[in-house]
């Protein structure tokens, strides 16, 4: 790993330090940055996400997706975590917490409304970081394409139904264009453009390998990979600038809610992990696999949480705590994935 990549974990508290100072002492900016979205999706984070991404697609070999299936384990690991596992463990340790252990410094209409955001957050499993993650681990890039595919796919069915049973109402009303938009930019269009990126970069690859070095994917990745970590730290900026009020002005309320959902991360993790030993999958499956039933598809959730709640709700704060503690809870878990490879071997 580059200077960079070793101590990524620095720049992104620094980033974080960077976002909450700006957005403290230049709210309008973020404000208008705010406002640059639709239905509920912000065209500058999704950039931002987009710049991330679209490094991992190119790495992607479409003649090999066809093998996939012949590993069906992480697939299945996978899908058991996030649909049958974590949703229900989140609901759990919510009312855990907010309701019994926490009780004595959260009334009960508050408490009601961080554990249905902390439902959201459970229900709604990672579409874009987790290729980032993916990335980080020395994922098989291929397989974390199918996983993701292969859970958008399912939410698209089991969102609505799933929330609303673990919420207890009858009415759940999705944004469809939030989810639809956000696979949108975050997997179709990246998927695209790194498809394209690769077909052209093999053709003159092929051409010039007689008389020149090609200009082959690794190296072009590797040109890249500078702007995607750019990309990372931006959106880390942005996140937290967009929240620097309600991180200064609700600092308790923050750390209570985040306790359970820094526990139902690494727990989820754990579980997750320790099923990919056992099952006795490559390291480069099992990464992404326990990564992609940890993180959150946070922007779906908190555009749910307000539509549902309201912007300034209970619900809608659970849902950018979640925000704000996931990337250093996930780069902390990067750090165990490729310090553990020893486990696979």
């Amino acid at each position: 790993m580059g200077l960079f990549e070793r101590y990524l974990s620095v720049w992104v508290g620094i980033s974080i330090i960077i976002g909450v100072v700006l957005g403290s002492i230049i709210p309008d900016f973020f404000s208008l940055v705010a406002s640059l979205e639709y239905a509920h999706v912000n065209i500058v984070v999704a950039i931002l996400i987009w710049l991330m991404v679209y490094p991992m697609m190119i790495q992607i070999d479409f003649s090999s997706i066809k093998d996939v299936g012949k590993k069906p384990k992480g697939l299945a690991l996978t899908l058991v975590i996030n649909w049958l596992i974590k949703p229900f463990t989140m609901a759990a340790l919510g009312w855990l917490f907010l309701k019994v252990f926490l009780s004595d410094w959260v009334d009960p209409q508050s408490a009601n409304e961080y554990i249905a955001g902390m439902i959201l957050l459970g229900v709604a499993p990672c579409t874009a970081m987790v290729f980032i993650w993916s990335q980080m681990t020395k994922g098989d890039a291929n397989y974390t394409l199918v996983q993701v595919s292969i859970n958008d796919i399912i939410m698209i069915f089991a969102f609505a139904p799933l929330t609303a049973l673990l919420l207890g109402v009858s009415e759940i009303q999705v944004p469809w264009n939030t989810l639809l938009i956000s696979v949108l930019l975050y997997v179709l269009l990246p998927l695209i453009a790194g498809a394209l990126t690769r077909s052209l970069l093999d053709k003159k690859a092929a051409k010039a390998a007689e008389t020149t070095e090609p200009k082959n994917v690794d190296s072009f990745v590797a040109a890249l990979k500078p702007w995607s970590m750019l990309g990372l730290l931006g959106t880390v900026v942005l996140l937290f600038g967009f929240q620097a009020k309600t991180i200064l002005t609700e600092p308790q309320t923050i750390v209570l809610i985040a306790i359970p959902l820094i526990i139902q991360t690494y727990g989820i993790f754990a579980i997750a992990y320790f099923f990919a030993i056992r099952l006795k999958l490559p390291h480069n499956i099992a990464g992404p696999a326990s990564m992609i039933g940890t993180s959150n598809f946070f922007e779906l959730a908190v555009a749910v949480a307000i539509s549902l709640f309201g912007l300034h709700s209970g619900a809608a704060l659970a849902t950018v705590v979640g925000v704000l503690v996931e990337v250093p809870v996930m780069l902390s878990l990067v750090y165990f994935v490729n310090r553990t490879r020893h486990w696979f071997n």
